[in-house]
This record gives C-alpha cells, structure tokens and sequence, in this order.
C-alpha cells in the first residue's frame, strides 16, 4: 500500500477530485496548508501598503492507494493539477505499512 500527499493550488482541488473519481479512488482527505518553494511568496498591496505573503495557500490531498493504483493516481493528479506555471505542487508517494478501518476492525488492503 502506498500513501500518496500531495501539494496543489486551492483552485485546482475540483479538477483533481474529480481526475480521481474518474479512476475509481474511493476516499481522500484534504487539508488547507500554507507553504512555499521555489515560488517563495510575494508581494501585495493592501490599502495603500504593501506588504510580502512569505506563505501561500495550498491544499495537501492524501490518499491511501494499493499499491497497483500508483501510476494511475499520480498521472491523474499531475494532469489534473498542471497549470504549466510555477507553484504547481508536488507529489509525495510513501510506503504505507497498515491501515485500520476502525469501524469493522479491517486491515490492511481491505480496509482502504
């Protein structure tokens, strides 16, 4: 099983959410996050002042996969997210040693 985290802008999460229903991905979790990379913030202009945005908004999408799933999720969400533009995100992937359902007690494969 895999862990799948992923860093996108706020505006995309439809398009992405949506990328992966078309493949079957049962559930996520999304998160608000507030980050940069090589983007590194900028600057604005707020009555009359300006002032720098050191972190920008981002959404971190995780998703429990097996481990066959991998390619299609990570092509679906690269595509989905792409605006060819800096800033775009990133893709986490990590081995997922067990999950547990907490309502029925499955684990592992079952349980995603």
């Amino acid at each position: 099983m895999k862990l799948v985290a992923a860093i996108i802008k706020p505006f995309k999460l439809d398009d992405v959410r949506e990328a992966l229903s078309e493949i079957s991905v049962q559930g996520m979790t999304v998160t608000e996050v507030k980050g940069f990379g090589r983007q590194k913030g900028h600057t604005e202009l707020y009555r009359g002042a300006e002032y720098v945005v050191d972190f920008l908004p981002k959404i971190k999408i995780e998703v429990a996969i097996s481990d066959d799933s991998l390619s299609a999720v990570v092509e679906a969400i690269s595509k989905a997210a792409n605006t060819g533009k800096v800033g775009d995100g990133k893709i986490f992937v990590s081995n997922l040693e067990d999950v547990i359902r907490i309502r029925t007690g499955e684990q592992g494969s079952e349980a995603v």
